[in-house]
């Protein structure tokens, strides 16, 4: 009765009424027809629209975080492997590979049409300094510890040697040669990550910090940098020099920076935008009956946690607290009634994903009354009770749906436990900061998607190394089986290591999973070229914008 009564509270927060509301639909005696005859006639104008969600911090590939930025990156820049529309890895700034038999070592040739948007061309040594700048420690890389695989990149962040040494040559402007310390099985997959990316050099030297703005970015990519209003829009155009510019079609693409997922549903319905990040789950009934053609809902490689900063009290050292915590989080009121698109309850940090099968936890298959018992104990026994009640935070990034999670959150703890929550949510840069600073952080929202299609993105991110391992988790244990994983080759030995690790760290519970994502979009039906994918990766160079006319019901325009 407790959880019923509780889902009925939810139900209210969320809708903000107990009442079942009508759904109504504008009715029109018109009907829109998109494509023209065949279905796929052009719009006479090829503007692309989206919301991206949040202002990008930066647009330096090297030093870039968050998936807003990494969406205009893919545009700006193309790595050595890219993506097709469906996910598929084909070839991108260089034409081919070959991989040696030890599979330590590839070798990439590089396109000899590839052109940077100056003009100048693509080479080998373009790679070879983009490599090198992300290992640098003075570049303030937030993911060069994914570079590990490549000979010396380990010692290099780490500051024990230069990053000249790093296993990267060119041989000849079209010739680029990676040695790996070990086979590493995703790496093809990694090289699709921003970090990777190729910089120009003459740029970035004269340039400095300001390389990245309008007029002085030089990508490689299908479009570039035209403007950049903060808080507004940035607005890319057409790549001219780009080598497969003749298969391009659109001409400017614009992302606005709308974290208000309500007002970016009415900018969507107002015809301002083609492409929303995401809905909101009280929008969702709506949508369905009458945009039905408009809403794309996909699996996603991703995972939406909590994380305790495992560095200060109370959390720190208090793996039963952490635990009574998690255990008094009913997911699936989260998934099923404050988001309600499909997402997954999770047990786990790391999602299925192609032979990886997720580890969860032992009470896992336990009823929410019985994992509430247990975390009862375990939050006594950490010396918590009703009258004497933990007071904690939760940060959060600007958000409706974040909002509404927390406060979902803050409630469960409050009914099981008797957990006095606030809730702080600040603006995406300041938050990023203050969560990696772990210095103003008791519980934050996190979430994080897969940078390749490989349990290991999820494993390493609570490695003690880790750049993004912002919950300040240290474990010997832990790191030790992360080491080994990424010394084996591909197989069923490497995932077993995997999923140790992954049943060690939950034990320790540094962090809370809550629901593996689905990625949700609304996108205009006049929008072609754009698939669902399960990385959620989507490129401007494929995308057109189909002819739309409006017809009367008696057949006339």
């Amino acid at each position: 009765m407790r959880t019923k009564h509780l889902v009925l509270i939810l139900v209210f927060l969320v809708s903000g009424c107990g009442k079942k509301q009508e759904i109504q639909c504008l009715v029109s005696n018109a009907e829109t027809v998109v494509g023209g005859q065949t279905g796929q006639e052009l719009s006479p104008t090829q503007v692309f629209r989206k919301n991206n969600g949040t202002e990008p911090g930066t647009l330096d590939p090297h030093r870039a975080e968050g998936v807003p930025a990494s969406n205009v990156l893919r545009d700006l820049f193309e790595g050595l492997v890219m993506e097709d529309p469906s996910g598929a890895y084909i070839p991108g700034a260089a034409e081919s590979w070959s991989l040696s038999e030890d599979a330590k070592t590839y070798v990439f040739k590089m396109r000899e049409n590839g052109k940077w948007s100056n003009g100048d061309v693509v080479t080998a040594e373009d790679f070879v300094y983009g490599l090198r700048r992300s290992v640098d420690p003075a570049t303030l890389s937030n993911y060069s510890s994914m570079l590990y695989p490549i000979k010396n990149a380990r010692d290099i962040v780490l500051g024990k040697k230069s990053s000249e040494t790093l296993g990267v040559r060119a041989n000849g402007p079209t010739t680029l040669i990676i040695e790996l310390d070990e086979p590493t099985p995703y790496f093809l997959s990694l090289l699709t990550h921003s970090t990777t990316y190729a910089a120009h050099r003459p740029s970035v030297e004269e340039f400095g910090a300001r390389f990245t703005r309008p007029g002085n970015l030089v990508g490689n990519g299908a479009f570039k940098l035209e403007e950049w209003r903060v808080q507004s829009h940035i607005k890319l155009v057409r790549n001219t020099e780009y080598w497969d510019n003749k298969n391009t079609t659109l001409e400017e693409v614009y992302y606005y920076p709308l974290d208000d997922v309500n007002s970016s549903f009415k900018r969507y319905r107002a015809q301002e935008l083609d492409f929303t990040e995401t809905v909101l789950a009280e929008q969702l009934p709506w949508i369905r009956q009458c945009l039905p053609d408009d809403l794309k809902i996909s699996p996603y490689f991703g995972s939406y946690y909590y994380g305790f900063n495992n560095t200060r009290p109370p959390f720190k050292n208090k793996p039963k607290l952490r635990t009574a915590l998690s255990m008094a989080v009913d997911r699936s009121v989260i998934t099923d009634i404050i988001l309600g698109a499909g997402q997954i309850p999770a047990y786990s940090l790391v999602p299925s994903v192609k032979t990886f099968k997720a580890v969860p936890t032992n009470w896992s298959q336990w009823t929410q009354e019985q994992r509430n018992q247990e975390a009862q104990k375990l939050y006594r026994a950490s010396g918590f009770s009703k009258e004497n009640p933990l007071e904690v935070e939760i940060l959060y990034n600007t958000s409706d749906n974040h909002k509404r999670i927390a406060l979902a959150i803050a409630a469960m703890w409050k009914q099981t436990l008797g957990v006095k929550t606030t809730l702080r949510n600040q603006e995406w840069k300041v938050f990023l900061e203050t969560r990696r600073l772990k210095q103003e952080t008791q519980v934050y929202r996190a979430g994080w998607i897969g940078d390749y299609d490989d349990p290991y993105t999820f494993s390493q991110l609570l490695h003690s190394e880790n750049e993004m391992n912002h919950p300040g988790y240290s474990s010997e244990e832990y790191d030790e089986l992360i080491n080994l994983a990424a010394t084996k080759n591909a197989g069923e030995n490497r995932l077993d290591v995997l999923r140790q690790a992954e049943k060690a760290m939950l034990e320790d519970m540094p962090i809370i999973p809550i629901y593996f994502y689905v990625s949700q979009h609304l996108i205009k039906p006049r929008v072609s070229g754009l698939e669902g994918n399960v990385m959620d990766h989507h490129y401007s160079k494929y995308v057109r914008i189909l002819k739309t006319e409006t017809v009367s019901n008696n057949g006339k325009p």
